[in-house]
C-alpha cells in the first residue's frame, strides 16, 4: 500500500526533484572529474615502462597520488573532505559541497579507467605512428585516444555509475538526492515504500546510463561491422 507520505512527496514534487538532483551532481561530478582524470590516465600510461614516453619517476609519484585516494572508503574520504570543499565553495553542506567530494572521489578512479583504456590500443599502431616520425602529443591525440574510445566509452559510463552510488552515500552528511529521500523520508521514518521507490528509481537511471553509454560505444567501435 502506498503511504501518505509518499504521495505527499510526490504530489510536491520532492521526488521528480530528488531524481533531477541525483542526475544533476552525478552528470557534472562525472564530466569535471574526466577532465581531471583523462590527463592524468592518459600521463600514467604513457610514462610507463612500456610508454612512449617512460618517465619512472613522474609514473611513481603520480601513481602513488592515485592510489592513496583509490584506497580510501568514499564515506571517510567525504568526512575528510569537508573542510576541502569548504575551501574551494564556501560551505561543507549541500548539493556544492558533495560535488567537490565527488569529484576528488571520482577523478583517481576514472584516471586508472583511462589508464587501462589506453593500453588495449594495439603497440603495432603505436609502432607504426612512431615509424612515420609523428610527436608524441600527436600519438596522444589521433591515435591513442581514436583507437580507445570505445573503451574509453565504456569506461565512462562504468565511472557515472560508481558515482550515481557515491551521491546517494553523500546523503548521509548532507547531500540531497534520491538517497536523502530514501534515508530521511524512508528508513528514518519506516516508510519502505519510499525507501523501495527510491531503489527503483536509482535502478532505471542506471539503466538509462547504461544503455545510452553501450549505444555510444557500439556507434564508435570500427571494429564493427555497421
Amino acid at each position: 500500500m502506498v503511504s501518505d507520505m509518499l504521495k505527499q512527496l510526490w504530489d510536491n514534487g520532492i521526488i521528480q526533484l530528488g531524481i533531477w538532483e541525483t542526475v544533476y551532481m552525478t552528470l557534472l561530478s562525472t564530466l569535471i572529474a574526466y577532465g581531471i582524470g583523462l590527463p592524468i590516465g592518459v600521463i600514467l600510461c604513457i610514462t610507463d615502462k612500456d610508454g612512449i614516453h617512460p618517465n619512472r619517476l613522474v609514473n611513481r609519484v603520480l601513481g602513488f597520488i592515485v592510489n592513496i585516494f583509490r584506497s580510501i572508503p568514499f564515506i571517510i574520504l567525504m568526512v575528510a573532505m569537508l573542510p576541502v570543499a569548504k575551501a574551494i565553495v564556501g560551505t561543507s553542506m549541500g548539493n556544492k559541497a558533495m560535488i567537490v567530494m565527488l569529484i576528488i572521489a571520482a577523478a583517481p578512479y576514472v584516471a586508472r579507467m583511462v589508464e587501462s583504456s589506453i593500453k588495449e590500443v594495439s603497440h603495432g599502431v603505436i609502432e607504426a605512428a612512431q615509424a612515420m616520425g609523428t610527436p608524441n602529443f600527436k600519438i596522444i591525440t589521433r591515435v591513442l585516444i581514436p583507437e580507445a574510445k570505445p573503451s574509453l566509452i565504456i569506461g565512462a559510463v562504468i565511472s557515472t555509475v560508481t558515482i550515481l552510488g557515491y551521491s546517494a552515500m553523500a546523503a548521509t552528511i548532507g547531500g540531497t538526492g534520491l538517497g536523502q529521500i530514501a534515508i530521511i523520508y524512508g528508513h528514518q521514518r519506516s516508510n519502505y515504500d519510499i525507501v523501495w521507490l527510491c531503489v527503483i528509481l536509482t535502478v532505471v537511471i542506471v539503466q538509462i546510463i547504461q544503455e545510452v553509454g553501450t549505444f555510444i560505444a557500439h556507434k564508435t567501435d570500427k571494429r564493427i561491422v555497421k
